[in-house]
């Protein structure tokens, strides 16, 4: 089969690789019908994800169609459609039980892509199937379906659930690439009073304002000045980190209230200074999180119903043979205007 192969910082391939087979019990393999590139992908690339190794398949959000599972597998069976989960589950280890899934113990976590080959391939092997993969609605599209696997239940949970939105917060959103603007969209389930986007490119603005933004300052503004003005000086009462950079997790630290919340969702690759000096006396709370995933029924069931609209982030479709040339459009979304890339198999 063909498969997008990491092969070192900067490095990768559209190759030819063994077809996945089962190796434990509770395997699947599926034919991978939709797939996408995450920035975590791009991260990988650039070197900031050092456990990755020369070698791996890359990606963790796809959708697909089961063609073989192991003697343990009980709840997919050939020929279902299937999400395939960016978090892999065990089930049994204590942070499963906890469903902190992302912290898996039992060979479970974020391992597709990662620690394990992943999914932008032809065919893809999906550990512990039962409690890793979901059975899809007919009346959910795989495009629709694919952007359940990370961006939407990462948004939801590690911002805005761990920010702790609440109704008639300011809420403020810095970065809004995808992973930014998908915590807009279900930042709206909570009514807050006022969300607030934050980024350097015109175009992305314009795309949080139609997913529920309704205030846009571009990062070279003076966006303190500009939270100030709307919350009487307070500041934001959530403000998320959605970009992973030094300079961005300062600025959500500049723009938190006292007794605010800063939730980080950005994979950060540098160290970011942390101003402990002036946010000790303020009260503020700073999240991290990896997803844990605990929320996608909750968001399938919602896309199944028109609730939430996942196809707004999707810019570009391209054939799953034309993997590198959707990197290079991801990777470049200042000339390109890409949110999120989308490939079918042909």
């Amino acid at each position: 089969m063909k498969a997008l192969v990491f092969n070192g910082p900067g490095q990768r391939t559209w190759t030819d690789v063994p077809d996945p087979g089962i190796i434990e019990p509770g395997d699947a393999i599926i034919q991978v019908d939709t797939v996408t590139i995450c920035g975590t992908d791009l991260h990988i690339l650039g070197g900031d994800v050092p456990a990755v190794q020369p070698g791996r398949i890359l990606g963790h959000e796809a959708v697909g169609t089961v063609v073989a599972v192991g003697p343990a597998v009980t709840t997919v069976q050939p020929g279902d459609r299937v999400l395939a989960s960016c978090i892999t589950a065990c089930g049994r280890c204590r942070y499963c039980r906890e469903q902190a899934y992302g912290q898996c113990r039992g060979g479970g976590g974020w391992i597709l892509g990662h620690l394990i080959d992943g999914v932008q391939a032809q065919y893809a092997r999906l550990p512990f199937a039962d409690l890793s993969t979901y059975k899809l609605p007919d009346t959910v599209s795989d495009e629709s379906a694919v952007l359940l696997a990370d961006i939407l239940p990462t948004s939801y949970e590690v911002g805005v659930l761990n920010g702790t939105v609440r109704p008639g917060d300011t809420v403020v959103v810095v970065g809004a690439g995808p992973i930014g603007l998908a915590a807009i969209l279900t930042a709206r389930l909570l009514s807050p009073s006022h969300i607030v986007a934050v980024d350097k490119a015109e175009s992305r603005l314009q795309a949080a304002k139609q997913l529920g933004a309704d205030v846009l300052i571009r990062a070279d503004e003076d966006p303190l000045e500009m939270v100030n003005a709307i919350t009487d000086g307070l500041g934001a009462d959530v403000v998320m980190e959605a970009v992973g950079t030094p300079g961005t997790f300062e600025t959500c630290t500049r723009l938190v209230r006292p007794g605010g919340h800063v939730a980080n969702i950005g994979v950060h690759g540098k160290p970011a200074t942390l101003h402990l000096e002036d946010l000790w006396i303020r009260n503020v709370t700073i999240s991290t999180g990896l997803v844990d995933t605990y929320s996608t029924s909750s968001l399938l069931k919602m896309v199944a119903t028109g609730q939430l609209d996942t196809g707004q982030i999707i810019t570009h479709r391209f054939p799953l043979d034309d993997i590198m040339a959707a990197y290079d459009v991801f990777a470049n979304p200042a000339e390109t205007g890409a949110l999120k890339v989308v490939l079918n198999r042909s």
